[in-house]
């Protein structure tokens, strides 16, 4: 039979609430209450129910971590990141898919049900009702790889999307191409918006206007069939600043199906450095997003808002940096 509170009591010599006092975080107990419960566990084996004490507490410690972005493998790397951030704050993920979903309101309740303590919306392509939503029925959210622009009502953590977009227009200037496109994701998403305008500031320095184009979704078989339309009827770009990892992947092999070579032909540049497009069969110059950090600077500023519900709204916009590998042409050597 499992070690129950009262079996530690009575080793301890304590009564039942004195054991409850003990593993309650900011519960009042004497120091030598403490270590007599704390021995008489580690003697039973006995490990605190974390439900019931969240009966106690009001708090599960349980956090949504929400996306619509799981046939992304970037994304699949950022929920590893993630679920481990969060347990090593002693947090409980609570992982849902709203691929299919549409209505910010059942997926509200569906969060209610089980009682979390606060949110983590880890997509570009969630409309803001949703997070507006959430905030509002008084759960602490936080955005990440969202708007370049200030939230509204949750805490945002991102690149600069924008000034990614005038990162990629520098490396397409650095490397002598004039004739360049923008290859997006879904015209809905928020980072797309942000990466093209950045993208279209950048090249207008150098007298430059990119050819534009979008794929349906963040996947590879989106930016594959993207691309080889934008073979047929873009044909003179010499080179494509994709919005994102996987869809650079997806063109880079409707590229090679077209019989063109990589860079020679065409050049290509992705964003996020997920770990495929370091593979050596990939080897993708991309832009890279501290998603450590990201995740690090999320987890803060949840755990700080679940301490703190009527702070102030905090913007985090930390800086990306270019990963030089193998499709776009090397830039020439400065004196």
């Amino acid at each position: 039979m499992p070690i129950t509170l009262q079996d530690v009591a009575l080793r301890a010599g304590v009564s039942k609430s004195a054991v409850s006092r003990t593993f309650t975080p900011g519960a009042s107990v004497s120091a030598k209450t403490r270590a007599k419960v704390e021995a008489a566990a580690t003697e039973l084996g006995y490990s605190p129910n974390v439900l019931a004490s969240s009966l106690t507490t009001g708090r599960t410690k349980l956090i949504g971590l929400i996306s619509n972005n799981f046939a992304n493998p970037y994304f699949l790397e950022i929920f590893d990141r993630f679920t481990r951030a969060l347990q090593a704050a002693e947090l409980r993920p609570l992982l849902v898919n709203l691929s299919d979903e549409g209505d910010a309101e059942r997926s509200l309740n569906m969060l209610r049900q089980y009682n979390v303590d606060g949110v983590i919306v880890a997509s570009s392509s969630l409309p803001p009702e949703f997070s507006n939503m959430f905030q509002k029925a008084g759960l602490p959210v936080v955005h990440v790889f969202g708007w370049s622009s200030p939230a509204r009502h949750a805490d945002l953590v991102s690149i600069n999307n924008a000034g990614a977009g005038r990162l990629a227009a520098q490396a397409m200037i650095d490397r002598g191409y004039r004739r360049v496109g923008f290859l997006g994701g879904p015209r809905t998403a928020a980072t797309t918006g942000d990466r093209l305008q950045g993208f279209i500031d950048g090249l207008a320095e150098a007298g430059i206007t990119p050819v534009v184009r979008y794929a349906g979704a963040y996947s590879y078989g989106s930016g594959r069939a993207a691309m080889a339309e934008a073979l047929t009827d873009a044909a003179g770009v010499e080179a494509w600043f994709c919005g994102d990892d996987v869809i650079a992947v997806g063109a880079m092999d409707a590229v090679r199906q077209a019989g063109k070579s990589i860079p020679g032909d065409v050049g290509l540049l992705g964003l996020n450095d997920m770990a495929m497009a370091g593979w050596d069969h990939v080897s993708l110059t991309t832009i890279r997003q501290p998603t450590e950090d990201i995740v690090t600077t999320a987890v803060g500023l949840i755990r700080d808002r679940i301490a703190d519900p009527d702070r102030a709204p905090q913007r985090r916009l930390l800086p990306c940096t270019l990963v030089e590998r193998a499709t776009l042409r090397a830039a020439p050597t400065r004196p």
